[in-house]
């Protein structure tokens, strides 16, 4: 049973740590470049709740956060795991 718990919690804990990683670096690319000017202009006019890049980050930061949940969920089963006693 640890067996199985170890390998499901370190799988989710990679896989989970991964995919964060990677929505936090979608979330953050458009941030870091400039973009077009034209289109930066139009974004700029709208109010911030139509804002479609505001709206892709909140998401891809939602995301995120949720695939770091799965990760540090991951991690407690490796820690309750390696509690049990052995077989």
């Amino acid at each position: 049973m640890a067996f199985v718990l170890i390998l499901c919690g370190t799988t989710a804990a990679v896989i989970g740590g991964y995919r964060s990683l990677m929505l936090a670096r979608d979330a953050l690319a458009p941030v870091v470049h400039d973009g077009e000017l034209t289109r930066t202009a139009i974004e700029g006019a709208r109010p911030p709740h139509e804002r479609t890049h505001l709206r892709r980050v909140a998401t891809a930061v939602a995301g995120s956060i949720g695939w770091l949940v799965v990760a540090m969920y991951g991690l407690y089963l490796v820690v309750r795991a390696s509690e049990l006693p052995p077989a």
